[in-house]
């Protein structure tokens, strides 16, 4: 039985795959979604090591204790700029609002502090990375995927596996681990490319990696819902699993490492590594690339050394113990509707809140580098990810006051809150400023009011010193660029792979301009964001774009036109009060009035290779590439060209050889629907197949949710090849 794609014969003689079944044997396991109002039963957990789960408490008192007291002496001098006369109603909301800013970056200060120091100390000092230990545990490797490239996700998993197996081939190690593609893909087409390249992946491993891969039927909960599916039928096999993302990479020495530490330290429920950002071809990727790599490392390090065994997980690129994760981290669905009731969407701040509650450690790995991810080429995709990370960080506030919460993870979940809300709070304080200039513009004092007073109400500053806290703030905000900046210039081996000194300044001078430009637009963005949740409005799920981040110019005029359009408010409205408030005020609204040319050359690749070229914004991954993201690429070629041509759902029903391929991957969940509950999609998609007359007719009719229904139904697929392939022009398909 022979089947022709792309030229080539698959020889599938019998329904068994290349390399076994797609899955393992099953081991079912149960994952309770966890009471927020009360701790289970036995938790926390006595701890094994002699230490416990303990962190340092001078660590905390030093990064929190110093940037309280900083936001404190700058809560006071604002406090003084209005005091030289009585304060009104509206200098006290500028108060409230600078305070609450204030606070904000002046912990990512004191933690920034924290993280140069101790860069600068790992420079110049030893430091031991590895942990001498033989790997014994068994490590599930996942990569859930949704509607994404399937050359991109599967190449990666061959390049990251079979370097794996290369790295350790004396201490055979990578036995150890099992590769999992765990898709949640609901377009049809994209299905089968993946059951393709599926094949194409067993091939090539030729037996040397457990490769695995499963489809869900149905992606309830999204992301969490998908490995929470793994790990209640097939984790129990594993002692951690090593979570990654559809763009992830990671170097064999960092993915064997983690499995180490976890193995080493029975306390570990969670290890999180510090990703860099690769393969950006835009102007905005290389921006966040750039940023990522010697800003990003100084807040990570200075957060990893403060908050300790209290870390975070980011969602991706981490190590999890299975006990800790299945008996402590089952989401519960949040009552009411979206979006700040349903499924959790960013789960994996309230994972990591929940493994920490339960008594096991959870730690940033700041230190181990060789984990990579991609990142938005445009200001557009950035929006989109960032609408639906707004949500799930909103629906946290509905987290904070589960009981049991270390304050550490009740301060990672009001970050990742104020992340988005701080954006609206810019604003206000931004349009109060505003409003108090043209009130003294404007408005003449009052000198006679009906309280006796000597003094007439006037709003006086005083601007030495409101000037001064000016450029305190501005320190502070931009402290993490500062510090990174410096460990760069003071790097001679990183200057010199980055084409020298004076070309490095050029980076990082063009970097704050394109990100001051941006940050304007981003404020409206998430101030949009927060708007569009309050109000009511579900984010949905829509699959990122990681490429080419070009749109048509009216597209793109159609994004930002408020954007535009508020820019040009403020600015009449700073003019209205003097020319020297608008020069005050320009820095920030120029990006506002260039919003569309601006996006369009930041998503540009052609521009973006240009910058390339000059060597600016470039990294020492991009300069040097890693022979991983090499090989990752070079993978990437073979299964674009194998899937030129994908298999689609009249191939399966002509070809017996593709269809018992398929039914050899197809996910082994039983058919009947548990307690006879039937939706609508499942019914619909019955009825079409129940009462076609052929197989044209019925594929003629079936829709994309309905296609990608019936590919995971291998009765209806039985149904489907038992009709005749051409129908008569009487031929229709009734639906009851």
């Amino acid at each position: 039985m022979e089947a022709h794609v792309n030229g080539s014969l698959i020889n599938e003689p019998q329904p068994e795959l290349i390399g076994g079944p797609a899955m393992p044997p099953e081991r079912h396991q149960a994952m309770p979604p966890q009471d927020l109002k009360k701790l289970s039963k036995g938790f926390p957990r006595e701890s094994i090591r002699i230490r416990g789960v303990k962190s340092k408490a001078s660590r905390r008192v030093l990064v929190v204790g110093s940037a309280s007291a900083l936001s404190l002496f700058a809560i006071y001098e604002m406090l003084q700029v209005f005091s030289v006369a009585a304060v009104t109603p509206l200098e006290y909301l500028v108060l409230l609002l600078f305070a609450i800013n204030f606070c904000w970056i002046a912990l990512a200060f004191s933690g920034g502090v924290a993280g140069v120091i101790t860069l600068f100390a790992r420079r110049f000092g030893k430091h031991d990375n590895s942990t001498a230990i033989t790997l014994t545990d068994k490590v599930a490797v996942l990569m859930p995927t949704y509607n994404e490239s399937p050359d991109r996700v599967f190449s990666a998993v061959e390049t990251m596996a079979m370097r794996l197996v290369q790295y350790t081939r004396d201490t055979e190690e990578h036995k150890q681990f099992s590769w999992f593609i765990l898709s949640d893909t609901t377009d049809p087409d994209i299905a089968l490319a993946e059951e393709q390249a599926f094949w194409l992946l067993r091939k090539r491993v030729a037996g040397k990696a457990q490769v695995y891969y499963r489809r869900r039927r149905k992606n309830t909960a999204r992301k969490s819902g998908n490995v929470a599916d793994f790990c209640t039928r097939w984790a129990a096999h594993y002692e951690s699993m090593l979570v990654l993302d559809a763009d992830s990479l990671m170097q064999s020495h960092c993915i064997l490492e983690l499995a180490r530490r976890m193995q080493a330290d029975p306390d570990a429920g969670l290890i999180q590594t510090i990703p860099y950002l690769v393969s950006g071809t835009t102007v905005l990727a290389r921006l966040q690339q750039f940023a990522a790599r010697f800003y990003g490392p100084v807040i990570g390090t200075g957060l990893a050394w403060w908050v300790q065994k209290e870390g975070n997980f980011w969602g991706h690129n981490a190590i999890i113990r299975v006990k800790a994760f299945v008996e402590c981290a089952g989401l519960p669905t949040l009552k009411g509707k979206p979006p700040f009731g349903g499924h959790i969407l960013s789960h994996d701040f309230v994972e990591a809140a929940l493994i920490r509650r339960a008594g096991w450690s959870v730690k940033i790995a700041a230190d181990l580098p060789g984990s990579f991810e991609e990142c938005p080429p445009s200001i557009i995709d950035m929006a989109i990810r960032d609408r639906r990370w707004c949500q799930g960080n909103l629906q946290h506030t509905r987290i904070l006051p589960t009981k049991g919460l270390h304050w550490i993870s009740r301060l990672h979940l009001v970050t990742g809150i104020m992340s988005y809300l701080s954006s609206p709070f810019w604003l206000m304080l931004i349009l109060s400023g505003l409003l108090l200039a043209l009130q003294a513009h404007y408005i003449r004092p009052e000198y006679f009011t009906d309280q006796f007073s000597l003094f007439p109400k006037w709003p006086v500053m005083d601007s030495e010193r409101a000037l001064r806290l000016f450029y305190i703030t501005m320190g502070i905000l931009f402290a993490p660029k500062i510090f990174g900046s410096l460990l760069l210039l003071t790097d001679k081996n990183y200057c010199r792979i980055l084409g020298g000194r004076i070309r490095v300044m050029g980076s990082i001078v063009l970097e704050i301009i394109v990100s001051a430009l941006i940050a304007p637009i981003m404020m409206f963005i998430h101030c949009g964001a927060v708007f569009s949740i309050l109000s009511g409005k579900d984010s949905g799920w829509a699959p990122q774009r990681r490429d080419d981040g070009s749109l048509p110019w009216k597209d793109v005029l159609y994004r930002h036109r408020w954007h535009m359009v508020l820019g040009v408010l403020m600015t009449y409205f700073a003019y209205l009060d003097s020319w020297t408030l608008l020069a005050w005020l320009s820095p920030a609204l120029l990006g506002l009035w260039i919003a569309v040319p601006l996006s369009m050359l930041t998503a540009s690749q052609t521009f973006g290779k240009w910058v390339k070229s000059k060597k600016l914004l470039a990294t020492p991954e991009e300069i040097e590439p890693p022979e991983l993201i090499l090989a990752a690429a070079e993978a990437r070629k073979a299964y674009e060209h194998s899937l030129q041509q994908i298999w689609a759902l009249p191939d399966l029903l002509k070809q017996p050889a593709l269809m018992q391929l398929h039914m050899a991957i197809m996910d082994k969940l039983p058919t009947h629907i548990p307690g006879g509950q039937i939706e609508a999609l499942d019914a619909i998609a019955r009825v079409k197949v129940q009462e076609a007359q052929s197989q044209n007719s019925l594929l003629s009719v079936l829709d994309n949710k309905e296609r990608s229904y019936v590919l995971g139904n291998p009765l209806l697929l039985e149904v489907m090849q038992r009709l005749p392939k051409e129908h008569s022009d009487d031929d229709v398909i009734s639906i009851c």
